[in-house]
């Protein structure tokens, strides 16, 4: 190879020019080649390779020398070799577009005629016997390997999630039908021998019907849970207001039976199924009623931009709080930190909270002291315009 030649005096038009002189003596300039992690090979306006370091060699199993003065096509697609040929036949025109190609996936060819998946960059650069082309390649065989890995996993993931949703569904169908049997069955026990079976045969029928109805609204939320973001396509634009307002209309003998007072901000159109955003409501302020310590429940909606262009809400209340080590916890499945006899439910209704924001590629959280009522943080995206 000629020697590399220090800048020329007209370096800064050949910047301008999208061109990039070599400096320095050709020893440093090598030892920055083979210093680099990926392979380098330089090639001249013949499309021979008249520079390859030691990455090169390893990459397309060959000695670098072995490399030098062959046909840049051996080694990547002879199409993308005749495009760098022609950047430096005719540097101004749009064959040259070398100077800022981004990094190209392409098939490199081995030594023994294989090919492996690479990703080549390319820029263009002076010597002393004028014009190269230097591109940078490197082996991207695991990175692809990965990728179709990931991409199994996903599809493996989507299909269990599907199955998993379809199963939800047909259980839940086929367990609701024996349980209204069992729940009428034992209603009509309990209405045709009032009076007459003693206080223990009494106090097993309220069981059975305690039981009854907390499995029919565990089935109902299971099903709630594993249909959240099933066959989701385009979120809409949606009113926060009248899912608010749906939420509360839900909801108006909870609020009645404790005297609430639930007020709110004007809330904004969010992009957000209008289903899941008032069940979202529905679940944080009907928690805000349930767990209180006797006093008059008083939840409040608020809302304000954060600094990611989101909506950030937060629902706050004046019930009995949560210790802050369970502000975590408390939107697993299943998670109850009061006896069931205190606090009826199913444990769900925060998990479903949680995926649902999740699912709308937003965030929830609790803040919250015991004794000093609890303020639930969600954030969902903007209208889309």
């Amino acid at each position: 190879m000629n020697s590399i030649a220090s800048y020329p005096s007209d370096a800064a038009s050949a910047a301008d020019a999208g061109e990039f002189p070599l400096a320095g003596t050709e020893r440093r300039y090598r030892g920055l080649v083979e210093a680099a992690p990926d392979a380098l090979v330089a090639i001249n306006a013949s499309g021979e390779i008249v520079l390859a370091n030691a990455q090169a060699g390893k990459c397309f199993n060959y000695f670098p020398d072995q490399l030098v003065g062959k046909k840049i096509g051996r080694i990547i697609p002879d199409g993308f070799a005749a495009l760098l040929v022609a950047g430096l036949d005719h540097p101004a025109d749009g064959a040259a577009g070398t100077k800022g190609v981004a990094p190209l996936e392409l098939t490199g060819r081995r030594e023994d005629g294989s090919t492996f998946p690479i990703e080549v960059a390319v820029a263009r650069s002076l010597d002393g016997s004028g014009m190269l082309i230097t591109s940078s390649i490197r082996d991207i065989s695991t990175r692809k390997a990965d990728d179709v890995k990931l991409r199994r996993q996903v599809e493996e993931l989507e299909r269990s999630n599907e199955a998993l949703a379809q199963f939800a569904y047909v259980a839940s169908h086929d367990l609701q039908e024996p349980l209204r049997t069992v729940a009428l069955s034992v209603a009509r026990i309990a209405e045709k021998y009032a009076g007459v079976l003693d206080t223990e045969a009494e106090r097993c029928i309220a069981l059975a019907v305690g039981g009854t109805d907390r499995m029919h609204h565990l089935i109902d939320d299971l099903l709630s849970y594993s249909r959240i973001g099933a066959g989701d396509t385009e979120l809409p634009n949606s009113s926060s207001e009248a899912a608010l307002a749906e939420a509360l209309l839900n909801l108006c003998s909870a609020i009645e039976e404790a005297h609430a007072l639930v007020t709110h901000d004007t809330l904004p159109v969010v992009r957000a199924d209008p289903g899941q955003l008032t069940q979202l409501f529905q679940n944080l302020i009907g928690n805000a009623i349930k767990f209180q310590g006797g006093g008059v429940p008083h939840v409040h909606v608020a809302v304000a931009k954060d600094g990611e262009g989101k909506w950030a809400f937060a629902v706050s209340d004046n019930g009995i709080g949560i210790d802050a080590r369970n502000s975590d916890r408390i939107f697993g499945m299943f998670q109850r930190l009061h006896r069931r006899a205190d606090y009826g439910g199913t444990g769900i209704g925060l998990a479903i909270c949680k995926k649902i924001v999740e699912h709308h590629g937003g965030t929830i959280s609790v803040e919250s002291e015991p004794g000093q009522g609890s303020t639930f943080r969600f954030t969902l995206d903007q209208e889309s315009t």
